[in-house]
């Protein structure tokens, strides 16, 4: 069974598309425990609020020092039995303290065809002007386990969608998200029904 913790900085659509698979069966052997964000006012927060799931605010500002904030997290994470963590959306590095406690089990989502478009500064609309700039005729979405550099981790799952001639980053990224929501629920799904391994 995945006790999952969600870490996510903005709007929530990614859980939102992950906890509806689970009201309706997409998502078996799988719980969400908490909802975490360094964004007091994130509406992934609210999300899980009205879900009666526990959501967390939870910044380095809040902490001595980057030992002590990751030091807090896992206490965090331990509280709440977590075994799982899944980023959506979540706008910070996460502590090398957290990816090697759980190696293997930390999932991210990009919208790009990674290894393209990835790593540090390339994140939200940032990622489609570059896809748009370099006369791509593809871009989609990649699930990946997380590891110490960015978007470095091994590849779970990846969906294309097309470039058209007109796009602008606006148009490929609402195009992307759309994706997003059937990609993300489905590599978890097929992670905690075991036709994906944790590790």
């Amino acid at each position: 069974m995945l006790h999952i913790a969600v870490f996510g900085s903005g709007k929530g659509s990614n859980f939102g598309a992950i906890l509806e698979a689970m009201k309706v069966g997409k998502i078996t052997g799988a719980t969400i425990r908490l909802v975490l964000s360094n964004n007091s006012r994130a509406g992934i927060l609210d999300i899980a609020r009205v879900n009666d799931i526990p959501a967390v605010h939870v910044s380095e500002r809040q902490f001595s020092d980057y030992g002590e904030f990751a030091r807090g997290l896992l206490r965090i994470l331990a509280e709440h039995g977590v075994n799982f963590i899944v980023l959506a959306g979540y706008m910070k590095k996460v502590p090398g303290e957290i990816v090697a406690a759980f190696r293997g089990r930390i999932l991210n989502i990009h919208p790009a065809l990674l290894p393209k478009f990835g790593g540090e500064g390339m994140y939200g609309m940032r990622v489609h002007e570059a896809v748009i700039a370099a006369g791509e005729k593809e871009s989609g979405a990649t699930v990946h386990r997380v590891e110490e550099e960015y978007d470095r981790g091994p590849i779970v799952a990846q969906r294309l969608v097309p470039v058209y001639p007109g796009d602008t980053p606006e148009s490929l990224a609402a195009r992307v998200l759309r994706i997003e929501h059937e990609l993300y629920p489905e590599a978890i799904g097929m992670i905690a029904a075991g036709t994906l391994p944790t590790e």
